[in-house]
């Protein structure tokens, strides 16, 4: 993993540029801030530079592995965002929407996806979008990426249209 004081930062990128600012706001993530909305920070800022409107960076990849262990450190304190930036990281990977993963990042990242699902089991979901965040998190740790996609967009009004699809057949 790389280390948050590491000037490697600088070498990787986000979708602003240069990917500095990064530590920093991870950093802030590990005191597990409150979120009162999307705007909410650090997590816009993030969400923005790290997986922006489904396009993926190498600082994404970097970043993963940081959330994910922030969030192994106290899984009751940490917002579904914990688990869906790297759920929907991967997926944007999956669907061709980066680069490639760097080859010094790939062990850390892949291993921090694996732990998803144990930290799932180590959750109570407070409603149902959280419920499918955590659904989502499982598929795309066992390289279900599309599922993963699929789950997170069967919202309530989505899956009532389904319910009367199959009524429907």
């Amino acid at each position: 993993m790389l280390k948050l004081s590491d000037s490697n930062w600088n070498n990787l990128s986000h979708a602003y540029g240069e990917a500095s600012d990064i530590p920093a706001l991870l950093t802030q993530l590990s005191e597990y801030p409150g979120q009162e909305s999307y705007q909410s920070e650090p997590y816009f800022s993030l969400w923005s530079a790290l997986c922006h409107q489904g396009d993926v960076y190498s600082a994404s990849y970097a970043a993963v592995p940081h959330i994910i262990e922030f969030l192994a450190a106290h899984p009751s304190r940490a917002t579904a965002d914990y688990f869906m930036l790297p759920t929907c990281i991967e997926i944007a990977r999956k669907k061709g929407n980066g680069p490639q993963i760097p080859p010094d990042l790939e062990r850390s990242y892949f291993s921090a996806l694996r732990q998803l699902p144990a930290l799932v089991a180590k959750v109570k979901p407070d409603d149902e979008g959280f419920t499918r965040v955590l659904a989502a998190a499982i598929a795309v740790a066992h390289g279900e990426a599309a599922l993963g996609e699929a789950i997170l967009e069967l919202s309530p009004d989505v899956l009532k249209e389904f319910e009367e699809w199959q009524d429907q057949r």
